[in-house]
């Protein structure tokens, strides 16, 4: 499968239910940038008419996860993944038409090729900004990927 926008959200839509119920919907990805958008609606919000924030996560976590998954596919080996760690940050309340985009994409090609030539496990940290309609930040979340030759 080309990792394209459609078929990122049609594999949401049929093995991360949760996301796609939710509204999780990738916009664009290439080898250095993933845009995912998210809309305020009854099903994602919390008791304070606002988007929850695991919600917002799972957001932020497609945007670095999708080109994580598309730079291993890429490499033609077979090498795991996995969130090992996370933080979040929380400035503004999230309502509307949330944008979440990471940037980091460039980090990921020297940790696989480094886990290819070694062996040993390698962590990177990639950072995820969401954004309101209005350019404002709302969130960022910052995610340390480990991958490992299998």
């Amino acid at each position: 499968m080309k990792m394209t926008p459609r078929n990122i959200n049609l594999f949401s839509a049929m093995r991360l239910p949760s996301a796609w119920l939710c509204g999780v919907r990738v916009k664009s990805i290439d080898k250095k940038t993933c845009v995912v958008r998210i809309k305020h609606r009854w099903i994602n919000q919390n008791p304070f008419n606002s988007m929850f924030w695991a919600v917002q996560g799972m957001a932020a976590e497609m945007t670095t996860g999708a080109m994580v998954t598309a730079a291993i596919r890429e490499s033609g080996r077979k090498i795991s993944m996995l969130v090992q760690n996370n933080n979040a940050n929380f400035s503004k309340k999230a309502t509307g038409r949330i944008t979440f985009t990471c940037n980091d994409g460039h980090l990921i090609d020297e940790a696989i090729s480094t886990t290819i030539k070694t062996g040993e496990g390698q962590t990177i940290w990639m950072k995820s900004v969401g954004v309101n309609e209005d350019g404002v930040v709302v969130s960022t979340f910052n995610f340390e990927w480990t991958v490992r030759v299998k």
